[in-house]
């Protein structure tokens, strides 16, 4: 049964890696025997470095999705392939979010949150997704979340984009799945981030989000590597536009 999980011989694409949830996924899919390339703004050294101690390929990819054009987004996936000799699985995990009332949103915090959350997520997976349709078989896996059902408090953008998400997720798979290739989402609840951090900051803020938990706690990076082995591995292979929620129990309440 454990070998449905095995990721042994399989290279991964993971973008947002320098910390919280991506980094915790990145080192998730080397323990599970990937070789991981990580995308990234900044430098994510302690996550490379991490990988490399799993005893697994690392190869760190430098690109600023909120400026990158479609034409660079591409060459991530090749530069990758090049290197590691081929791709498997992609993690669209970065994200930023603005926090700000609609009606005083700035057009270009607007721009940005959709341009990293949506836009750059798109392009790799349909980059990352032609190589995978040609090879007939692969995984991608996005970063929704909770918002990806609800409409939360100030963040109208994020909301947007993670809706847009999930909608994604859904036509890839429809177009995809007969060609072999898994398109699914994570949708994390609320988890100890540095997204959250002015969430949880304010007390009131923070106290009311964790009576709502019935797991009765914040999730953390470790939380989702389960899932993103999962939908990694052979293990979904049968799994097709589902967006997987991980949230301590947040959208039963």
């Amino acid at each position: 049964m454990t070998d449905l999980f095995d990721l042994t011989g399989k290279v991964a694409l993971v973008t947002g890696t320098s910390r919280g949830l991506g980094q915790g996924m990145a080192i998730a899919l080397a323990q599970a025997g990937a070789d991981v390339a990580t995308l990234d703004r900044s430098p994510a050294d302690a996550t490379v470095q991490a990988i490399r101690a799993c005893g697994r390929r690392a190869l760190p990819l430098s690109c600023d999705l909120a400026q990158a054009t479609v034409g660079e987004l591409r060459e991530v996936v090749d530069e990758a392939v090049a290197a590691l000799g081929h791709v498997d699985i992609l993690v669209n995990n970065a994200g930023i979010i603005r926090r700000a009332p609609a009606v005083d949103i700035d057009p270009a915090d607007w721009d940005d949150v959709l341009r990293v959350d949506l836009d750059a997520a798109f392009w790799l997976t349909q980059a990352a997704g032609r190589r995978f349709v040609a090879q007939g078989h692969g995984k991608i896996v996005t970063v929704a979340s909770a918002l990806s059902f609800q409409g939360g408090i100030n963040v109208a953008a994020y909301t947007a984009a993670k809706h847009a998400v999930a909608g994604m997720t859904k036509a890839l798979a429809n177009e995809w799945a007969g060609a072999g290739v898994n398109v699914n989402a994570i949708a994390p609840g609320y988890m100890a981030t540095d997204n959250t951090a002015p969430l949880r900051a304010d007390p009131a803020r923070s106290s009311a989000i964790g009576e709502r938990i019935p797991a009765g706690r914040w999730g953390t990076p470790a939380d989702l590597a389960g899932a993103v082995i999962f939908l990694s591995s052979a293990a979904s292979d049968y799994v097709h536009g589902t967006v997987l929620v991980v949230d301590g129990g947040w959208l039963c309440r």
